[in-house]
């Protein structure tokens, strides 16, 4: 039975779906505050469920030897190390559409109250002031409402807004134009939606590149009395560029959720009459908490019982209904890539997939980084299915997928094929019936073996007498052949042997068959 350490606060309904699941939960929701206790008591544990108090850093992952799956409950992950994660062959989900309509009617209320200067009249009006006149505010009615990121939550945003008769511009590098129209925003460059809103919304997540998005030369660049609204990450605004915008008056007001460094205390910009702030409320609703706490029991649950992966971050994700049907062919690619893998001796250039007949159809993702991990696995021994592709990308290897209709005679078939700097050597492979994985092909020469888990692979010439003194000799070093498979391009051409085997071979006895006249190249290979 999985165990899952749930060390942030989730509802008692969470809680139960891991047990109705079959999954044992130890629910220790102060823990995440302690690192050092979860160092210690980390490494018990299948699973990790969490909100933003826990910090997974390299170090807690360290400990972390039986651990496979990270759910957050909530979109951000910024209190995961991802990269450290993946390495160790972690999934880590989030939950990206839980508090989506929460946060983004929290933008919403925050535009509205900056618009109207609400919390200040409010308080005002608390001292007995009545300042009446004091308090002029704008219509939001035919402004322009600029959205940078248009994705879940922004989208929504523009949905709102739109309700409230704004015209809605959008800056989204991800955001094809039929999307646009479909959710009803103008697509444009980042500088135009500077220039003409109004009102600026970010709902972007926080990288390299949208770090201080809003700086001091996109400041002067925007409207004056523009009015700034940040319910996504701190960070995405450069804090002391916007006090000076806000003293200088070229922005009217500002409305923040999220500050660069939480929780915010002594912030200049709380000095400001002219800006609102809120302590990170934007999923802070009854019911976004519960959504995204029973999405993530649910989907940590799913992975550890049924293999099911939901919004993950570092791995494609497989529904449940993929699960069964993807199975046998995952098991193919990467016995495919371990296959090329161990035969290859130089530099790996490329790695090229191809998918033909029904297989093309299912999602070819998790297969591709199965391969990859075959190919990559013998020489490279810190490395994971999930972690793969990151590694051949970061390695300058060039990966090229292929999916087309039936050709062969094969209904179904997986080919795979390393570029190395000398050469390039193909194999491809199927799944019969009986879901065990087959290859049918080497170096473009037809066969058909199944995969063992011990195998000798042979190539010779193709003359007389060869297999005659290969199964001697094996006879004589102890041996045993449990299956012989042949195959060859034409007659006295190149010729290929492989053969499944008890036990493993010593590097003496692969040198002994090495050294058989007419062998050009033995290899024994693990599956």
């Amino acid at each position: 039975m999985p165990k899952v350490l749930v060390s942030d606060k989730l509802s008692k309904t969470a809680v139960q779906i891991f047990k109705d699941y079959g999954v044992e939960v130890d629910y220790l929701p102060d823990l995440g505050k302690d690192k050092d206790k979860l160092y210690e008591v980390i490494g018990e544990y299948d699973g990790l469920a969490i909100r933003s108090a826990t910090k997974v850093t390299e170090k807690i992952l360290s400990a972390a030897k039986k651990l496979k799956v990270i759910g957050r409950a909530g979109i951000g992950v910024d209190n995961v190390d991802i990269p450290a994660a993946t390495k160790q062959g972690i999934i880590v989900m989030n939950t990206p559409f839980g508090n989506s309509i929460t946060t983004a009617e929290h933008a919403i209320s925050l535009m509205l109250s900056l618009a109207r200067q609400i919390p200040e009249a409010d308080a005002s009006t608390r001292a007995s002031k009545w300042e009446k006149n004091r308090f002029m505010g704008v219509e939001v009615t035919n402004k322009t409402l600029g959205i940078i990121g248009a994705g879940n939550i922004g989208s929504i945003v523009a949905d709102r807004a739109q309700g409230l008769k704004m015209k809605v511009i959008a800056f989204d590098p991800f955001l094809a134009p039929d999307r646009a129209m479909e959710i009803g925003v103008e697509k444009v460059d980042l500088d135009e939606l500077l220039r003409r809103a109004d009102f600026i919304t970010l709902h972007t997540p926080l990288t390299e590149q949208t770090r201080n998005i809003l700086s001091a030369d996109a400041f002067a660049k925007m409207k004056d009395g523009v009015r700034i609204i940040n319910c996504a990450r701190g960070g995405l605004i450069d804090e002391k560029a916007l006090y000076a915008a806000l003293e200088s008056g070229k922005v009217a007001g500002a409305a923040l959720d999220v500050f660069l460094e939480e929780p915010a205390q002594n912030n200049p910009l709380f000095e400001l009459p002219n800006v609102i702030c809120t302590p990170h409320l934007g999923a802070s609703t009854t019911e976004a908490q519960e959504n995204v706490a029973l999405q993530v029991a649910e989907q940590i649950s799913a992975y550890l019982m049924h293999g099911e992966i939901s919004n993950a971050l570092n791995f494609p994700s497989i529904t449940a209904e993929e699960a069964p049907r993807l199975t046998p062919w995952v098991q193919l690619a990467e016995a495919l890539g371990s296959f090329a893998g161990q035969l290859t001796e130089t530099a790996i250039r490329g790695v090229r997939i191809e998918y033909e007949g029904d297989v093309a159809s299912l999602n070819t993702r998790p297969m591709t980084a199965a391969a990859l991990y075959g190919v990559l696995k013998p020489t490279l021994h810190e490395i994971n299915m999930v972690s793969a592709p990151q590694i051949a990308k970061d390695r300058g290897i060039q990966v090229e997928t292929t999916t087309r209709d039936q050709q062969g005679a094969y209904e179904n078939y997986i080919r795979l094929t390393v570029v190395t700097e000398r050469q390039e050597r193909g194999v491809a492979g199927t799944v019969f019936a009986n879901g065990k994985p087959r290859v049918i092909q080497v170096k473009g020469i037809n066969m058909d073996a199944e995969l063992t888990p011990s195998m000798l692979y042979v190539t010779n010439e193709d003359k007389p007498g060869h297999i005659g003194r290969l199964g001697t000799l094996l006879g004589k070093l102890d041996i045993n052949i449990a299956n012989f498979n042949l195959g060859r391009a034409e007659v006295g051409g190149d010729a290929i042997a492989l053969l499944s085997i008890d036990g493993t071979l010593t590097d003496e006895q692969l040198q002994q068959i090495a050294g058989l006249e007419g062998v050009k190249q033995a290899k024994a290979l693990r599956f």
